[in-house]
């Protein structure tokens, strides 16, 4: 077919799948634009900032299981773009940044609204593409979306100069780009069974890589029929049912008492799609200190990087998982481990104190959310505090109902990841958990939402402080409050004139008798997105809490209670 770069770049879009693009026009990427016009197969929404196009573009994809697109020019729209694919980068998540170029003659000049995206992406995605020849593009872009969506998924970037673009072409589709899997090694497998039939505290460690291959249901078998505690990272919210009796909540910086002390106290962790971050291990020298590792993961150079592997597997969790299953056939005696784990769970339960001053609880206001929402819905989150308490008081009983920014900390990602969300699972309801502060960030999108019909809903916690920081001053800094306070307990913003401004339905909360029915009022409006002020204390702490750079006995149920340090010194 006879066209240009440009049109073989839309048709290389269809002839892979891609359905949705999330972007915004510009001079460079201005060629591409013109035959999308055209495209029956993809719906373009057009966003109001780069970064909500990226955002979004993730959101699609981890409530889908796709590949996300976005689409920006160059100079500033492609390094707006920058936060989303390093946030991809971090989190593992599929998607393709197309952006415009200036002009292959006038690369290298400092030329109107250009910058070296290539170069400047690198080191946050599984590859950059520069396209110097239109008949490359088809191959590219297949190569693109299964770089993208193969191995350990990731972000991936296809610079195209505006001449390559306009230039003619013959279109010539590009042969299915695959990667295969690596095969699991059945030795590693029948080491990892040996130990699990001899372990007496063993725990299933599991992160975002078992959601990520699609080995929930796998891991369930196997963890049922073993009888294995059950530990879910923030990024693997889901992947085991909260409500089922093995699971004992997620571990690290805020995790349960009995999800850390599960770990702490181990003598073996079956370590799933899981990088030992940081936030998990806290002090790597006092982490888990008695546990031999199996650490399977589909990324070898996340194996041992952060904690040595006994038993290393590379692999695909759902292949190593089904392995798994298939090979173990003893299981340990675990009675004394749950009766100590159990005491745990009764003596130290996830809960909450409402403020001295009668303000509304944030802690109330997610758990109601979770159960008129229910486990059907998804949910986003910003970061900071709100992000926390929506993973430990949203009730998560299937994989990929809880996006969120893990990895990079991104502040303004639950708008935009909600859009992306809610066209990717249209019949589905979509709540954003986001912070006033997060909120102020990227909520231009719901002008977005409400032209292109996306009907999502967001609860503002709304505690008039960035939350999470104003926490680390209390505890850490003696209560000196230095550029926290947002003001927004006295309107400005008003959240509610905000959300009519935009095109939503904006509604208030600020009592306890009120939260049921403001939440039940949201749910019945489906033909515009709904805001929810939800105006609590700004003294609402999250705990349990380990506090940066200590090992995880120090974990505090409260501020001042240390159930493991308490424990040891007994």
């Amino acid at each position: 077919m006879d066209t240009t770069g440009a049109g073989a770049l839309i048709r290389a879009l269809e002839d892979v799948g891609c359905e949705v693009i999330f972007g915004m026009p510009g001079g460079a990427i201005l060629p591409a634009y013109d035959p999308l016009l055209d495209s029956v197969k993809i719906r373009h929404v057009l966003v109001r900032h780069e970064q909500g196009a990226g955002h979004a573009a993730q959101g699609y994809a981890q409530a889908t299981g796709r590949v996300g697109v976005c689409m920006a020019t160059s100079g500033p729209g492609a390094t707006n773009l920058v936060t989303p694919l390093a946030d991809a980068y971090m989190d593992s998540v599929p998607i393709v940044a197309v952006t415009g170029q200036v002009a292959r003659s006038v690369i290298g000049t400092d030329a109107f609204q250009e910058a070296d995206i290539r170069s400047i992406t690198l080191p946050i995605t599984k590859h950059s593409f520069q396209v110097t020849d239109p008949a490359d593009i088809p191959a590219v872009i297949a190569e693109a979306f299964a770089i993208a969506a193969s191995g350990r998924p990731g972000p991936v970037l296809v610079d195209l100069p505006k001449d390559v673009q306009s230039a003619p072409a013959t279109y010539v589709p590009a042969p299915p780009a695959t990667r295969g899997r690596p095969a699991v090694s059945p030795v590693q497998v029948r080491k990892a069974a040996q130990l699990i039939a001899t372990s007496h505290r063993p725990v299933f460690y599991v992160g975002g890589g078992v959601i990520r291959s699609g080995a929930a249901q796998a891991l369930f078998r196997l963890a049922t029929r073993t009888g294995i505690p059950v530990v879910t990272t923030l990024m693997a919210r889901g992947a085991f049912p909260d409500s089922h009796p093995q699971h004992l909540g997620m571990p690290g910086m805020h995790g349960t008492v009995p999800a850390v002390a599960a770990l702490q106290r181990a003598d073996l962790l079956i370590a799933l799609g899981t990088r030992f971050d940081d936030r998990v291990t806290g002090s790597l020298p006092h982490f888990a200190p008695s546990a031999a590792v199996v650490h399977a993961d589909i990324d070898p150079a996340e194996i041992s990087k952060n904690r040595r592997a006994d038993v290393p597997i590379v692999g695909d969790c759902q292949d190593v998982i089904a392995a798994l299953n298939a090979v173990v056939s003893r299981t340990p005696d675990l009675t004394s481990w749950w009766d100590y784990l159990n005491g745990l769970r009764s003596t130290y339960p996830i809960g909450y104190d409402w403020p001295a001053d009668g303000a509304l609880a944030p802690q109330y206001v997610i758990e109601r959310l979770s159960t008129l929402a229910g486990p059907e819905a998804i949910y986003t989150s910003g970061v900071g505090q709100h992000q926390m308490w929506a993973a430990q008081y949203v009730k998560y009983e299937r994989p990929a109902s809880f996006i969120n920014s893990g990895g990079l900390g991104t502040m303004g990602f639950a708008v935009p990841a909600a859009m992306g969300a809610q066209v990717g699972a249209p019949d589905r309801t979509v709540w954003a958990i986001d912070g006033d502060g997060c909120f102020q960030m990227t909520n231009q999108e719901l002008a977005t939402c409400a032209i292109e019909g996306i009907p999502i809903k967001v609860a503002i916690i709304n505690n008039g402080n960035l939350g999470m920081v104003r926490q680390w001053q209390t505890l850490f800094y003696g209560g000196r409050y230095s550029n926290t306070r947002l003001n927004t307990h006295n309107r400005v913003p008003d959240f509610v004139k905000l959300a009519d401004a935009l095109g939503c339905a904006g509604l208030r909360c600020s009592e306890k008798s009120e939260v049921d029915g403001v939440i039940t009022e949201a749910m019945a409006v489906r033909d515009r997105p709904v805001v929810v002020d939800f105006v609590v204390g700004q003294d609402a702490q999250v705990w349990p809490m380990v506090a940066a750079g200590t090992g995880n006995d120090e974990i505090m149920a409260a501020r001042g209670i240390r159930p493991l340090f308490d424990e040891e010194a007994e």
